[in-house]
């Protein structure tokens, strides 16, 4: 029967052989993809995907392979019925229980940090405070309602729906938004240059621009910077085409329904239910060279409700607060009176942590099984 078959395949050691060898070519290949793709998309392109469509260097020819999500599904599949299939109950197979178990939770936690984990940025000077970071590879487009003295209302569109959506409308807004052309990379100059096109529409930036899309970047320091046109109208009229830019760091300002908005293309943003205040900074060399001994961070806790405290943040001893950690990754470097954390926000940090623990158990008690089945059989002997 063909349920039967399917079971035997997937219970069968030759699929595991298979599916480690597809692991082995697919790290080979998306190694060496890096050269034309960069580290993060040949990441996301090989490693979280199901199907992969690599060029071969050297031969214009795409060759399909099972992508890390496929891999990885197969094998836990794979070594879920594997077990099922050949485990006989009895308390001389724990430690087998337990690495099978442990194997789980890795390739489990994996997919789950893959899919939950979110790594932004704080930047803060002295004697300022955040209670925001921004992502160092997203970008979203912020409508911010700036009619009300005492707060702000904004509404933000994930960068990538201007790609993929020709009108975006809020409940919030008196006005809705179609895009007329978006660039997920682009380039903007101040000055004609060759296949780059005058920006016919109003702007932030005081003068004349020309703008070009350009191709995705791969270079690790690096990132695309979108850009858009946009139509705004609304019932009352059309304030007209507005043109925003990651490039741009000043907000457009659009007057619609007698409110006063601003619109601007930024990093996306993760608001915090506290913030962070920077008391000190602190880079400390080795002597007589500009090599970095140490940088470090004092900052105080501003919680409303719970209270403040300070702590200091160093290389290598991040703090841990409010579900997310915040490491020491770099500094303003203009003046080395301002700090960038790196916050990580990522649920199933402890997966792997303990799945090691797990299989490292199982390991010394099988071994303790056989060991001491093999001493009393020496002994009896």
């Amino acid at each position: 029967m063909l349920i039967e078959r399917l079971y035997r395949i997937f219970t069968s050691l030759r699929l595991t052989v298979v599916l480690l060898g597809f692991a082995i070519v697919l790290v080979f290949c998306g190694t060496i993809a890096q050269v034309e793709m960069g580290l993060y998309r040949a990441q996301h392109e090989f490693f979280r995907s199901y199907l992969v469509l690599w060029q071969v260097p050297g031969l214009g020819l795409k060759l399909p392979l099972p992508g890390g999500y496929t891999v990885g599904g197969l094998l836990l599949i794979n070594l879920i019925a594997a077990h099922l299939r050949y485990y006989r109950p009895g308390w001389k197979k724990i430690g087998i229980v337990l690495i099978h178990l442990g194997l789980v939770m890795l390739i489990v936690g994996q997919y789950a940090t893959d899919k939950l984990a979110v790594e932004s940025y704080m930047s803060i000077r002295e004697g300022e405070a955040s209670n925001y970071s921004e992502s160092n590879s997203r970008f979203e487009l912020a409508i911010v309602d700036t009619s009300d003295p005492l707060r702000d209302r904004v509404v933000s569109v994930p960068a990538h729906l201007l790609g993929e959506r020709e009108v975006i409308s809020h409940p919030e807004l008196p006005f809705t938004l179609r895009v007329r052309r978006y660039h997920a990379n682009s380039s903007l100059a101040a000055a004609p240059a060759e296949g780059y096109e005058e920006v016919q529409a109003e702007h932030a930036a005081g003068q004349r621009l020309w703008w070009t899309p350009k191709p995705h970047e791969t270079e690790m320091n690096r990132r695309d910077m979108p850009s858009a046109l946009l139509e705004i109208s609304g019932p009352q009229g059309a304030p007209g085409e507005q043109f925003v830019s990651a490039f741009l760091t000043r907000p457009n300002v659009v007057i619609a329904g007698g409110r006063r908005f601003e619109l601007s293309l930024r990093p996306q943003r993760y608001y915090k239910p506290f913030s962070l205040q920077l008391l000190d900074f602190r880079f400390d060399r080795y002597p007589g060279t500009e090599i970095p001994k140490n940088f470090s961070s004092r900052v105080r806790i501003l919680h409303p409700g719970v209270g403040e405290r300070e702590v200091v943040i160093r290389m290598n001893e991040p703090l841990r607060y409010g579900g997310e950690t915040f490491f020491q990754a770099d500094w303003d470097k203009r003046d080395e009176k301002g700090t960038v954390l790196q916050v990580v926000r990522n649920p199933s940090w402890l997966t792997p942590y303990l799945a090691c623990v797990i299989v490292s158990l199982g390991l010394v008690l099988q071994f303790m099984i056989h060991l001491v089945g093999y001493i009393s059989k020496r002994r009896s002997a």
